[in-house]
This record gives C-alpha cells, sequence and structure tokens, in this order.
C-alpha cells in the first residue's frame, strides 16, 4: 500500500508548489522518530486491556449486535476525535502539538502517521475509552484498530472513494490541510455539519491527477 501511495503521489504531484521539498523522506522520518514515543504513551493502557480492567471480551454476540457494535464504535470514536481534533487547533495547543502534522499542506499518505507523538496518542485515545465503556470482542477490537490504521491512510491518499459528502474523504481531509478551520472529523461528516466546521471539497481543483496535467 505503501509502495503504492508513493509512486501515485511521486508521479502524479511532483508539480504541485505545495509539496515541500523532501517532503516524503520528511514524512517517514517524523514517524519512524515519533512512533516509538507514541507506542511508549500506549503500553500502559494496552496493559490495563490486557489484564482485564476493560469490557474486552471472548464471546461474540448475533450478527445484528456484532453490527451495533460496530456502528457504536466509529459513532463514538468519531465524535471523540473530532473534539480532541478541534482542540489541537486552539491557539494555545495547535503550535506545540499539531503543527507538525500541518506541515503538510497537500498530504501524502506518509503525512497519515508523521504527527508529533503526543499528538498521535491523543488521537488515539478514543478507541481505547470505548472498550472500557461497551463490551466488544478482542478479535473485532483488533480488527478496528487494522482498520482505523487503513482509514488513516487513505484520508491522506488522495484516491477520492466518496464524492456524496457523509464520508469525511480524502478531499474532505485535503482542505482541512490547506483551511486549517474545517473537517475535524475522522470517518464522516455530520460532527462538522452539526458544529458549523464543514467544508465541501472542490475535487476537481484536489484532484492529483489534475494538479499534475494543470502544472506540465
Amino acid at each position: 500500500m505503501y509502495a503504492a501511495s508513493f509512486y501515485w503521489f511521486t508521479l502524479l504531484t511532483s508539480f504541485q508548489p505545495k509539496i515541500l521539498p523532501n517532503q516524503v523522506q520528511r514524512e517517514i522520518l517524523t514517524t519512524i522518530l515519533s512512533m516509538p514515543f507514541m507506542t511508549i504513551l500506549t503500553v500502559p493502557i494496552f496493559i490495563a486491556e490486557l489484564r482485564g480492567y476493560s469490557k474486552l471480551t471472548d464471546t461474540w454476540g448475533s450478527w445484528s449486535q456484532e453490527a451495533l457494535t460496530i456502528l457504536k464504535f466509529l459513532v463514538f470514536t468519531d465524535f471523540c476525535i473530532y473534539w480532541i481534533h478541534r482542540w489541537l487547533h486552539h491557539p494555545w495547543v495547535y503550535p506545540t502539538l499539531h503543527k507538525t502534522h500541518h506541515l503538510w499542506k497537500v498530504c501524502t499518505p506518509w503525512a497519515s502517521h508523521a504527527f508529533h507523538p503526543v499528538d498521535g496518542f491523543l488521537q488515539s485515545v478514543p478507541y481505547h475509552i470505548f472498550v472500557f465503556v461497551f463490551p466488544m470482542n478482542k478479535v473485532m477490537y483488533m480488527g478496528m484498530f487494522m482498520l482505523v490504521n487503513v482509514w488513516t491512510i487513505s484520508i491522506h491518499d488522495g484516491f477520492f472513494l466518496s464524492f456524496e459528502g457523509l464520508v469525511n474523504s480524502s478531499a474532505h481531509h485535503a482542505n482541512h490541510h490547506l483551511y486549517f478551520s474545517c473537517n475535524y472529523g475522522q470517518y464522516f461528516t455530520f460532527w462538522d455539519r452539526l458544529f458549523g466546521t464543514h467544508l465541501f471539497p472542490d475535487h476537481a481543483a484536489l484532484d492529483p491527477k489534475r494538479i499534475g496535467k494543470d502544472n506540465k
């Protein structure tokens, strides 16, 4: 996935004026340096989960119960991340924690995990809180963690999988990186719509394929 994404952005956005010199290499280095510290911050929570303090279970419910659990997970974590993300843009917080991630005005997939370690940790906290509040199967929990990471890459990769405006697509997140004060949601746009921070993207203007052609 990362190899394909590297090809996509090297080929199509090499003429994009907002791409920084050596941006991909800088994003990779930021990720490599941040990951160990994010892991250290997360380990105590994982230990608490492994020692039975959470509501993780070995049992499965019915199909409808598991589907409802997934829906609750997405809505709950999306709501929490919306407010954490919005708080990270507060003038007192942004320069120290979140500015690192916003160095990249035009996202590449490599930017998806290029955070200040405390920033990355804070945005992961809702996933852990969920299993201390709601029951969830252990296997499903790990599966959702994998899905979250794939989704995080996808909203930075420039592939516009959704155009209808309900899903927080890579175009919506591109707007966030360009304009800062909009589209704070993770999966959906309804929290942004409800709290007045939604900005519908101009898909054509943000399309890497068009950017590459227009600047040749």
